[in-house]
């Protein structure tokens, strides 16, 4: 830094603040304005923005009706009574039923990699969607 420079800084450290925004309303209405001006930002990052934007959007979205689905068929379980009975494999049926439309709504249909987030067997899976009769 010259040495110009440093005396400069000096003198301004040394100003009163006042000096520079008096108080009251009427005092700031001499001083210069200038518009805002925002950052010019390429397209090309703003498309990315609002990729990314939609992308969080659509994860939340899913987020919020797997809960949904999860807290209706909790509230359908908790309103089955054991004193009247209900048949079991018609429970285990439509809970391994929305488990599969699940693991292929996330996978967008493809079976193999929905067998792999089940933990079964890609023939396995494809047996039960036939004997389910799901349709994706």
């Amino acid at each position: 830094m010259s040495i110009e420079r440093a005396g400069a800084s000096k003198q301004e450290a040394e100003l009163n603040p006042e000096d520079h925004y008096p108080k009251g309303k009427a005092s700031f209405a001499g001083l210069p304005t200038q518009p805002l001006r925002l950052a010019q930002s390429s397209v090309r990052n703003r498309v990315q923005l609002l990729l990314k934007i939609a992308d969080s959007l659509l994860r939340e979205t899913e987020n919020l009706a797997r809960e949904k689905a999860f807290t209706e068929e909790h509230n359908r379980l908790q309103s089955l009574s054991l004193s009247e009975g209900f048949d079991f494999y018609d429970e285990v049926q439509r809970f391994e039923t929305g488990l599969i439309r699940m693991a292929l709504d996330q996978t967008h249909g493809h079976q193999a990699r929905a067998a792999r987030l089940l933990h079964i067997k890609p023939t396995t899976l494809n047996s039960k969607i036939k004997l389910y009769g799901i349709e994706y």
